[in-house]
Parts: C-alpha cells; sequence; structure tokens
C-alpha cells in the first residue's frame, strides 16, 4: 500500500503508448453527452420495463455533460448509430444478471464498439460503476471471476496501490483529498460481488489489460476497488462515487464536504475525457429527442434506495 502523503507527487504522465494512441486533441469537445445504460426492472409493467436511478444523471450532469439514457430493447443497428451520436457510456450499479440479462447484451455491444473505435483512434470512454465495474471484468476476461463479499453496505477508505502513482483517473485530485480518500471512509459499496486480488491476479486477460489503482477488504478477502484500463479509456469503481451527493436512502453513505468533492472530481475526470470524444447526433433535433429531459424521475424513496427513478418502457 502507497503512503498517502506522497500520492500527489508520485503521479507521472500516462504511459506513451497510451499518449500516442489516445492523448489529448487540443481542441475539446464542450458539450459532451454521455449515455447511461438502463437496465431490466424486477417485476416489469407496461411502461416499467427498465430503469435510471436519477443520481447517475445528476452525477454526469454535475460534471457539465448531459445524459441520454441507453435503452435495452434496441437492435444492434440502432446502438451503433447511438454510439456514433455519444460521447461515452457510463455502466451503473444494479442487481440484475451479468449473463441473462438485457442490461448485459447491451453492456457487451457497447464495449465491443468501444474496443473497436479505441483501437481505430477514435477516442471514446466507458466507466463502470458496481455492477458496472463487474460487467467490464467478465467483458475482458471472458469468464465469472468473482467472490462473494461481505460489502452489501459500507463506506471505506481507499487503499491506493503503488500503481496508482502511473495511473490517470487520481491524477488531478487535490493532494488534500487523496489524504481523505486514503484515511476517511468516504467510498460507498453496496455490492455482494468483488473481484478479489487473488482471482484478478490469476486473470492474464485482467492483469494485462487493468491497471489496479485501490484495493479493499471486507475483513477476510482483499478485492479490487478501483481500475483503469493500460491503454483504452476505461475506467471502473466498485464503490459508487453518485451516492455521495445525490442518495440519502441509507445510513452509511457519506454526506461530508471530502465525501461530495470525491464524486466531484470523479465525475469531473471522466467527463474531461468524453470531452476528448467528438461523436455528435446527425441534427439538433435529433439530439433534443434522444436526452433525458424528455422524461421525468419518479419519486421512489419509499420503496427503494434511490429517492428518484427513470422508468422506461
Amino acid at each position: 500500500m502507497i503512503h498517502f502523503f506522497y500520492l500527489a507527487c508520485l503521479f507521472t504522465v500516462t504511459d506513451s503508448a497510451f499518449s500516442k494512441r489516445f492523448g489529448a486533441p487540443i481542441k475539446t469537445n464542450d458539450r459532451p453527452i454521455i449515455g447511461v445504460l438502463a437496465q431490466d426492472v424486477f417485476n416489469a409493467t407496461p411502461q416499467r420495463n427498465a430503469y435510471i436511478a436519477a443520481s447517475y444523471v445528476k452525477f454526469l450532469e454535475s460534471a457539465g455533460a448531459r445524459v441520454i439514457p441507453v435503452m435495452i430493447n434496441k437492435t444492434e443497428d440502432e446502438y451503433k448509430r447511438l454510439f456514433k451520436s455519444i460521447n461515452g457510456v457510463l455502466f451503473p450499479g444494479g442487481g440484475v444478471s451479468l449473463k441473462s440479462s438485457k442490461y448485459s447484451k447491451t453492456a457487451t455491444i457497447f464495449y465491443r464498439l468501444a474496443l473497436e473505435a479505441n483501437s481505430k483512434g477514435d477516442y471514446f470512454p466507458v466507466w463502470g460503476t458496481c455492477l458496472g465495474f463487474e460487467m467490464l471484468t467478465l467483458l475482458t476476461s471472458g469468464e465469472s471471476l468473482l467472490s462473494h463479499t461481505n460489502t452489501k453496505g459500507v463506506a471505506l477508505p481507499l487503499n491506493f496501490t503503488d500503481d496508482v502513482r502511473d495511473g490517470r483517473l487520481f491524477k488531478e485530485f487535490p493532494e488534500e483529498l487523496l489524504k481523505s480518500l486514503a484515511t476517511e471512509r468516504l467510498t460507498v459499496n453496496s455490492h455482494q460481488w468483488s473481484i478479489t486480488t487473488e482471482n484478478f491476479a490469476k486473470s492474464e486477460k485482467l492483469k494485462s489489460f487493468y491497471r489496479v489503482l485501490s484495493t479493499n477488504s471486507d475483513g477476510q478477502n482483499e478485492f479490487v476497488s478501483t481500475m483503469e484500463a493500460y491503454n483504452f479509456p476505461i475506467y471502473a469503481t466498485q464503490w459508487h462515487p453518485e451516492k455521495n451527493a445525490f442518495v440519502w436512502r441509507r445510513p452509511y453513505i457519506p454526506h461530508s464536504g471530502r465525501a461530495v468533492e470525491t464524486g466531484f472530481y470523479t465525475a469531473h475526470f471522466f467527463i474531461s475525457e468524453a470531452r476528448k470524444s467528438f461523436h455528435s447526433f446527425c441534427s439538433v433535433e435529433e439530439e433534443r429527442k434522444a436526452l433525458i429531459y424528455n422524461y421525468k424521475p419518479e419519486y421512489t424513496g419509499k420503496l427503494s434506495a434511490f429517492e428518484q427513478m427513470y422508468y422506461f418502457d
């Protein structure tokens, strides 16, 4: 584990291979649009077959992005067209199957499209949170390597690895915030499955593709909590950066100034990556019709862990 007071001075420029292939262009996109993947509703009813927690939308909007919902009932051709219209995609947390859900099938398509685009120099970032993190481990490794952990509702400090010095995600975080992240319970864990550091190390595909930036432990098992791809703009946290500022239903969620800062700087980083993408809709009208502004979030605080949710047919 790396000592937190060294973090600020240990970050270095991304490796040259990544810089050459995906270096930030001089021009930036100041109107980024992020697609947030919807997911299956357990007991679907008419007009309520999929949902997105509003906290993810607010999280992205807080850093200067607009959001469109990525529906889970479209054709692959429709997804390809949508991919060329947005500047990044977020795979959110949730509780659906990583193998049989429409969420997983849609995520698989966008992951493949992102790899193909980035390999050709077409910058397109991907973010996975919690279930999205787990989805990315499956998509990259081709197998389920998850283990059960006692992490269903707990906030933890991050155990930064030595590799964080070469990473990108935390590079612009203020020194004081990095200290707090390493010593205070600022990151919300709300998951039952994790990729242990042991299983991660056994997978040649995972350890050659991802740089582990932080780990955590449930007291028995050490697991990967933050990772980023070496040569692609793909990032994932097992913890929930969006909850600190926008979710109030659970007592273990921290709402301190540092906790809220954590969410903001995480969102800011991802959106700064999206600003390097120049995908766009064919017309202003098509863009307007796709935006999540066309949908109304519902108050669901009495029924779920989220204050607000968007429902879709």
